[in-house]
């Protein structure tokens, strides 16, 4: 069995290979590994923004009911193991190590027999069916990771429920310049005679999966009107269908609608012989946690990190700084990668606040530097300032805070957790 050193060195290898789409290496590699997956069942969700909440609420839920639950995520926070949970815990090191020691020698095989590599994120997918297969998952809960119908998540045959989150505009490079064409690829996930739950979706995108529902004799369901929403730090509650007074945990005006879409995607379980009821709905939406979604890091002063990275998320960003922090002043740390729409990022939000920290991304090949960000940002707010490093940001945004300012940290999910890590050895956590 390989080392944690081992461990890291292989990762790093086949995180060289980067992306490639397609299933081909994926599904050999399942056949020789005696295809974990087609013995598990699944919902599957796809979309632009929210499709890690719907995700965290779902499988949260069904907990709450009682089932033993995977789920697989990506990108991650904090560590490496967050990209493969039962119930909510990570992946032990143990059987990370015994599961990679395994697959290694497969595709070492394969390759000697001058067949192809997989790619990380085609070796890590199948690391979650082995994993939640050998420990007898009822359910997982699935996030394809680039669109849906090349993304390696797309090899599974046994999926209850697809699941689509909105579907915006991203990856225009690799999905189309359209968002029929974004929609086109993401509805690839599709597969007959299931139920698929969709979030209301711009006419394009809902057409498409309207269209390929009907192709498929998919049973397609949108989610339906929320009402009496209150918004609160402290307490935040809404109605939907039948369901009154259902208390929110996470923060963000877009989390109801990920919320009812949950709510709707476990009702169409029920359909389908699971067992449900109101008790869990209600615990599992109060107690979902979902880390870099508008989410509290410290009380005092209010620090948030958000991972809004394109246009969308940008704008329910804003939406959320006007519903929760109105009249506040506030403070931003923004680092972004350099293959995002970050321009429109920063239209969308630098308006609001007083002053703004720009950082790079830490180890990250993608990265903006910060140099080249505060030039952009100066088009939006006069008042921007250059950091070296996720912890010399956190100092200076604190310092140009003030007593009652909101510091907001965005842009990239992939810096967030070592922000946190900062804050937490600043301030000593919430």
């Amino acid at each position: 069995m390989m080392t944690k050193t081992q461990l890291e060195k292989y990762i790093e290898e086949l995180g060289q290979k980067g992306s490639v789409l397609g299933l081909e290496p994926i599904k050999t590699l399942l056949d020789e590994m005696g295809n974990p997956q087609d013995r598990l069942k699944f919902v599957h969700i796809a979309g632009t923004n929210g499709k890690g909440s719907v995700l965290a609420f779902t499988s949260t839920i069904l907990k709450a009911a009682g089932y033993k639950v995977g789920r697989y995520i990506s990108p991650v926070i904090y560590e490496y193991r967050e990209k493969i949970q039962v119930n909510e815990r990570y992946i032990t090191w143990n059987a990370l190590l015994e599961g990679m020691s395994y697959i290694k020698e497969i595709i070492d095989e394969i390759v000697e027999e001058g067949g192809t590599s997989p790619t990380l994120f085609e070796v890590e997918t199948a690391l979650a069916f082995w994993y939640f297969d050998k420990m007898g998952c009822d359910i997982v809960v699935l996030e394809t990771g680039l669109g849906g119908r090349d993304d390696a998540t797309n090899v599974i045959k046994t999926t209850l429920i697809e699941a689509f989150a909105k579907i915006s505009m991203d990856h225009m490079q690799i999905l189309g310049k359209t968002l029929k064409d974004i929609a086109t690829i993401k509805s690839g996930i599709i597969k007959d005679n299931t139920i698929v739950i969709t979030q209301r979706q711009k006419q394009e995108a809902k057409d498409v999966l309207s269209d390929v529902c009907y192709k498929k004799k998919a049973k397609l369901i949108e989610t339906d009107e929320i009402k009496n929403i209150k918004y609160n730090i402290k307490n935040q509650s809404f109605d939907y269908k039948n369901y009154k007074k259902l208390k929110l945990s996470l923060l963000g005006v877009w989390q109801f609608e990920n919320a009812a879409e949950a709510i709707d995607i476990v009702l169409a379980l029920n359909e389908l012989g699971y067992n449900i009821d109101e008790k869990a709905i209600r615990k599992g939406l109060a107690s979902t946690v979902w880390n870099g979604r508008f989410t509290i890091i410290n009380k005092k002063p209010l620090i948030i990190m958000d991972g809004a990275h394109n246009e969308d998320a940008s704008i329910r960003l804003r939406e959320s700084i006007e519903a929760y922090l109105k009249d506040k002043e506030l403070v931003y740390i923004v680092g972004v990668l350099a293959d995002k729409e970050y321009n429109k990022v920063l239209a969308n939000t630098l308006d609001l606040a007083k002053c703004v920290v720009t950082l790079t991304p830490p180890e990250n090949k993608r990265a903006l530097p910060s140099a080249d960000l505060a030039k952009e940002a100066l088009k939006y707010n006069k008042n921007v300032s250059t950091a070296d490093s996720v912890e010399e940001a956190l100092e200076m945004a604190t310092l140009l805070a003030g007593k009652d300012c909101v510091i907001i940290a965005f842009g990239s999910l992939s810096y967030l957790g070592r922000l946190d890590k900062a804050v937490k050895k600043m301030y000593g956590g919430l």
